[in-house]
């Protein structure tokens, strides 16, 4: 299991860890799910819920942590919930810094069906982000009829968002929009501080991506003062003034 930051700049701090899935050699979470069959979903499904709640508590996270869940293996949600709410009691994780994000490599076969997770989810107390909007699954139609409690901006879409006047509209609509349906916003795949300062300067805070940290396995970030002051401090004017 990797953890990778989301900071918030207005604070200068982390804002939570989202747990990642990483095979025994580096393989990505995505690599790790085609191996998967539909009938081990279930049980792989809880074992990555509890392993990133272990470690987590382990490495002495004080933040929020973002776990990914599987939609398609949560036949029950009060059921499913149970491993869970477990390992979080055995450890000594409090329930109300856990947040669940919907994969966003999982297609949304049955939208109902997610509309009751996240119902029972938000009713035990959780929070509920869904992952990558701008492409694939998590798209205007599904935001509207889920309205989760974070919404996390796709890569494609921040990608050289301070350079484009396209993706700068298309950001600046869901800055405002976001705002309007009381939703917190994420930027991640952050890669360059000219991405971090433009999206922090359109109202921002949240962001994610290697130009803060990448993921690391069982382990969490170092020093993220330099990033934040790249993006936050203005630079210093060279050359020297005369006193008169």
């Amino acid at each position: 299991m990797a953890f990778q930051p989301i900071v918030d700049l207005d604070r200068r701090e982390i804002h939570a860890y989202e747990a990642l899935v990483r095979g025994p050699n580096g393989e990505s979470a995505g690599q790790v799910l085609e191996r998967v069959t539909d009938d081990l979903l279930y049980r792989f499904d809880q074992a990555c819920r509890v392993k990133a709640i272990e470690q987590a508590s382990r490495l002495g996270i004080q933040e929020s942590l973002s776990i990914n869940f599987l939609p398609n293996a949560v036949y029950e949600p009060e059921a499913c919930i149970q491993a869970t709410l477990e390992a979080s009691r055995r450890v000594g994780f409090p329930l109300d810094r856990l947040i669940f994000e919907v994969v966003e490599s999982e297609q949304i076969t049955d939208r109902e069906h997610l509309h009751d997770i996240i119902t029972a989810y938000r009713r035990m107390g959780f929070r509920v982000a869904l992952d990558d909007f701008g492409t694939g699954y998590a798209n205007l139609d599904l935001l509207t009829e889920l309205t989760p409690d974070k919404l996390k901006l796709d890569r494609q879409l921040i990608k050289g968002c301070h350079r484009d006047t396209r993706r700068q509209a298309l950001i600046d609509a869901m800055v405002v929009a976001t705002r309007r349906l009381g939703i917190t916003l994420i930027a991640e795949g952050v890669e360059e501080a000219g991405e971090a300062r433009w999206l922090h300067q359109a109202g921002i805070r949240l962001q994610q991506g290697f130009f803060f940290a990448r993921p690391a396995v069982d382990a969490l970030a170092g020093d993220l003062e330099p990033a934040f002051a790249a993006v936050l401090d203005p630079p210093l004017r060279t050359g020297v003034s005369r006193c008169r």
